[in-house]
């Protein structure tokens, strides 16, 4: 069984529809998948529970199917900080939840378990805690998402350092073109691949991945 986490240099920086492309890879695959995103914010009221777009996603896309409640265990409803809003319903979050529903999930026998962070890698949980112990303590396979906007380098090498520091295992960034208009774009990615390593793939801003790069990330990423 096979374990990935997905983070990014921010929010708002594609891990979502990156984990989708990697999600469709494997069903390409034939391979027996599950998403898990342990814990989101902004949720909306649906049938007697909080429903996230992003978990939703994930369920949709996996191979294996699971409910709702399991692919995304701590749901919010205000689009905030979750600690923040843990701590405005009088909750805490804790590691012991979110290895409740990993272990929930790896009960299905998947092949790979693809998880997807909150926010940047440093997200905190409250009580000094932070998500970024998560993956290392369950040693996954960290694919950073890098947002290709002006400040990018900055923000890839910074968490690419932290991600590596925490004794994580960091197997490669995906570039995804969230502005179609950046400045010296081919600049950048070639900076990155000088930095970080070739990228695992370049998502491009209109279009997604071709089934034949989505065969190619799938098969990169079991041989990092």
């Amino acid at each position: 069984m096979q374990k990935w986490f997905i983070t990014g240099t921010d929010t708002d920086v594609g891990k979502t529809y990156v984990g989708q492309q990697i999600m469709l890879g494997l069903a390409e695959q034939s391979l027996r998948s599950i998403g898990y995103k342990p814990i989101s914010a902004g949720c909306q009221w649906n049938e007697g529970q909080w429903i996230n777009d992003d978990a939703k996603q994930y369920q949709v896309n996996s191979t294996i199917k699971a409910p709702i409640e399991q692919i995304n265990p701590i749901a919010f409803e205000a689009p905030i900080a979750p600690h923040i809003a843990a701590k405005q319903q009088g909750k805490t979050i804790t590691f012991a939840q979110l290895d409740a529903g990993l272990a929930q999930l790896e009960e299905h026998q998947p092949e790979v378990i693809v998880t997807e962070g909150a926010g940047g890698w440093r997200l905190p949980l409250g009580n000094g805690e932070y998500l970024s112990s998560f993956p290392a303590q369950h040693k996954m396979k960290v694919i950073l998402v890098v947002g290709l906007k002006l400040g990018c380098l900055n923000h890839a090498v910074l968490t690419a350092e932290s991600i590596k520091a925490d004794g994580a295992e960091l197997v490669g960034w995906i570039g995804n073109e969230i502005h179609s208009d950046m400045l010296f774009s081919q600049e950048n990615i070639e900076s990155l691949n000088e930095i970080l390593g070739p990228a695992l793939a370049i998502v491009p801003k209109t279009t997604a991945l071709t089934k034949v790069q989505r065969a190619q990330l799938i098969h990169r990423l079991f041989n990092s």
